[in-house]
Parts: C-alpha cells; structure tokens; sequence
C-alpha cells in the first residue's frame, strides 16, 4: 500500500510539473507576441524570468522521471520483472541516447563545415566573419557570420546546449543500466581484475572527473594554439585512460568508458566554456559593453576539439558488436589505434571543407586504419589438429556455454538466451558455427569474461572441430 501510495504522488509530480511547464510555454509565447506588437523592452525581463523558470521545469520533469524509473526499480528487484525492466530501459535509454547523439555530433559537423566554408573575402562587410549561400531541401539559405556580435542581440536566439547535455545525461543513464546495475557480470572481469563494484563504478564515474580536469589544464596551457605540439600530449593522455580501463574492466566495459570519458570532455566543454563564453558575450552586447573576441576563439577552440572527438565516440558506440577489436590480446591499443585514425580522417574532412589540400593525411589514416585490421588478424596457423568427434564438442558446449544459451538458463544473470543464440540440439550449435569459432576461438571473449571456466584446450577441441568440417556424426 506504501509503495503504491509513493507511485502515484510521483505520477501527481510529474503530471503537475508537465502542466505547469506548458502554462509557461503559452506565457512566453504570449510574452513575445506583446514585445513584437508593443516594442516595449519592459517585458524583456519577464521573458528571460520565464525562460529561466522552464529551464527549471525541465530539469524537474527529468528528475521526477528518473525517480519514477529508481523507484520502479526497487519494486521489482528480485522479481521476474526485474530483466524484463531492465531490457526496456536499455532499449528506451539507448535510443533516446543515438537519438540525442546524431543531433549534437550532427550540429558540431555542420558548424565546424560552416566554419571551413565561409567566404571571407569576397563581398563581405566589415562586421562579418564570413557568409555562405547553400541549398538543402528545396530551399535557398545565406548565412552570414559575425566577427563577434550583431549590434542588436535578437530575441529568438537559438542556443546549441541541449543536444549535448540530454547527450551526455543519456549515456551515463546508459552505462548505469548496461554496466553499472550489475557491474559483477558486465563491468568486472575477474580475469582482469578482481575488485568489488561499488570501487569498480567509483573508479569510473571518477575516471570522467580526472579526464575532464587533466584536459581543462591542458587547454589553459600555451600548447592549446600549436596543434600538434597540443595534440600529442593529448593523445598520451587518451592512452593512458585507455591502457588503465583495458586492466581494470571486462573489455567491453573499457571500451565504453574510454567513449564516456571523451563524452563526459565534449560535454563539460559546451557547459563549461562553449555556452558560458557565448552568454557572456551576449550579456556585453546587450549592456553596450566592449566585446572580448577572445571568449568567440576560446569556445571555437574547444568546439573544434569535440569535432576531433566524434569519430572515436562513434566508433566506440558500434565496437561492442565486433568483438575482434575488444577481444584482442591488447584491446586498448587496438582502440587507440582505431581511435587515431578516425580522427585523422575527420583532420582530412576539415581541410577538405577549408578548400586545402594534404596529401598525406587521408593515406597515413588510412595506413592506420588498416594496421588495425592487421593487428586483429587471427592466426594463419593456429596448429595442428587431431580428429575431433561432435561426442568431444557437445558436453564442452553444454557445460560452457548453455548456462545462457538455452531456452531455459540457468544463470544468474540471463532469464532469456542473449541475442535469442540457443544451443540446444546438435543442428542449433552447427548452425552457429561461424560465430563460435569467432567468439570462443578466436577473440576469446565468449563465455562472457570466461565465467564458466573454458580451458584453451577446450576451445582447440572446438577449433578443431570446426576446421574439420563441424559434423555431428
């Protein structure tokens, strides 16, 4: 009875706040019509006041969503409800995250095109950057740059600040539903390392912190307008995030954080320095106050940074479906390597967009790239086999691997066969062949973090078996 009585006073929260946000919706819309009708800047304030307060509501509205879901979560822990939970946030949680995400990687790709693109010389006036004519859609657009700002600040000013937050919010909601609510299975490797979980989130979450405050030192050095001289050390300090997460977490799991590390630094760079140099620049040009061009090239620095950033983050986002690089022998290099060359091909991309011409960056990237392919390449000659009979596979299979994949599994953490992958007769383990031989043989990273025990002999016998053909006779 507590319970319920506790679920609906957080739907009533929630139902009030939803309410009163588009009271204020309606408010301002009606603010703004009486500013245009009347020109009166007296209503100005009460406009900000509004903007402000639904700024508020929002994060109220998140909040109560996310008690709502913590509270749910508390219901069903221990219950058959609790997995079938836990599948739908992953699902609701990662689209909203993909979804947030293409927004914001697709702003700063525009922008920083934009940036590349712009005519600076012909036709420009002296106030102006730059402009561009374009055409999308059907339509015609000229957009025009300032050198720093119009002399009349508009109402409608659009702000690109919440792509990257509900970004960011998404992904941590993210990792804490993947990895972090049942970090034993997901987030610990015992073959890794054997440490307790709640130190094991601790050093995570904490990791970001440390990320964000070793690169905001790094900015304020003079190194930040060298280019290379500020990339190189950059790049030593990724690797050193990417080598300690490859020997703390289960591969997968180190994958993801040095993602969440690079989107934890883009997101701090729009809260930190991208939005509050632009509110400062509007609040001066607001006030008559003389404009420091300085806060413009500081938050361009640092949105190009992110723009450097998004390849990695993408690949990161698709690497846990290929388990050649987070199941190499030195899954963090493998990451770093592929990591340096996608950034290299987005340097080519910018220059491209500049109208200047390397022709070095876009092969030695690509040489990059391809030495990752090398470098996850198996065995040309793994040894020498003895006939192997399905009578030697099937009981390896069985103890190993049917735990979770079955119809019926017994393990503590899988209710339901992952990816609906069943080994239940002899004709379902040969029709899974190929992904057996990549996921147990070769990568190694099937069981997940070797949680039954399989022995390397275990896996040559599968090997084996395999290569001779996969018979069940």
């Amino acid at each position: 009875m507590l319970f319920s009585l506790g679920y609906i006073a957080l739907l009533l929260v929630l139902v009030l706040l939803i309410r009163t946000t588009y009271s204020v919706a309606v408010a301002m819309r009606k603010e703004k019509a009486l500013e245009n009708s009347t020109d009166g800047p007296e209503n100005a304030f009460w406009l900000e006041k509004m903007a402000e307060s639904q700024g508020f509501l929002y994060f109220g509205i998140v909040l109560t969503i996310v008690s709502l879901l913590g509270y749910t979560y508390f219901l069903v822990l221990g219950t058959p409800w609790e997995r079938h939970l836990m599948e739908w946030l992953n699902i609701v949680v990662r689209l909203m995250h993909i979804t947030f995400g293409i927004a914001w990687i697709g702003a700063s790709f525009y922008f920083v095109f934009l940036e590349n693109a712009l005519n600076r010389t012909k036709d420009v006036r002296d106030e102006l950057a730059g402009n561009l004519w374009a055409v999308h859609g059907g339509g015609f657009y000229y957009l025009e740059k300032y050198k720093v700002a119009p002399k009349v600040i508009p109402r409608d000013l659009h702000w690109f600040k919440y792509e990257a937050y509900f970004t960011w919010i998404s992904g941590i909601a993210l990792m804490f539903v993947v990895y972090y609510f049942n970090a034993s299975a997901f987030l610990i490797d015992k073959n890794v390392l054997d440490i307790a979980p709640g130190w094991a989130i601790a050093l995570g979450i904490g990791s970001f912190a440390f990320a964000w405050v070793l690169y905001d030192a790094l900015c304020k050095t003079p190194l930040v307008r060298k280019g290379i001289w500020f990339a190189l050390p950059g790049f030593l300090i990724a690797a050193g995030f990417a080598y300690g997460y490859a020997h703390v977490f289960s591969a997968r799991a180190a994958y993801m954080h040095f993602g969440g590390m690079l989107g934890t630094i883009m997101a701090a760079n729009v809260f930190f320095n991208i939005i509050p140099a632009q509110k400062a620049m509007v609040k001066a040009a607001k006030d008559g106050l003389p404009l420091d061009p300085m806060l413009g090239k500081n938050a361009g620095l640092r949105s190009l940074h992110n723009n450097y950033f998004t390849l990695p983050v993408l690949f990161v986002m698709v690497s846990n479906h290929f388990p050649s690089t987070f199941g190499n022998a030195n899954p963090w290099l493998v990451l770093l390597v592929i990591s340096l060359g996608v950034a290299g091909i987005k340097h080519y991309l910018n220059l491209r967009e500049k109208g200047e011409i390397s022709v070095w960056v876009a092969p030695v990237s690509v040489l990059i790239l391809l030495s990752a392919v090398m470098l996850t390449a198996p065995a040309l000659d793994p040894g020498a086999c003895k006939a192997v009979s399905f009578a030697e596979v099937q009981p390896i299979i069985t103890k190993r691997c049917t735990s979770c994949h079955s119809s019926k599994p017994t393990d503590d953490t899988w209710t339901a066969p992952p990816n609906g992958v069943v080994y239940d007769t002899p004709a379902d383990i040969v029709k899974m062949k190929d992904k057996i031989m990549e996921r147990v043989v070769i990568t190694l990273t099937m069981p997940q973090n070797n949680k039954t025990g399989m022995t390397p002999e275990e896996r040559n016998i599968v090997r084996c078996w395999i290569e001779q053909g996969a018979s069940v006779k």
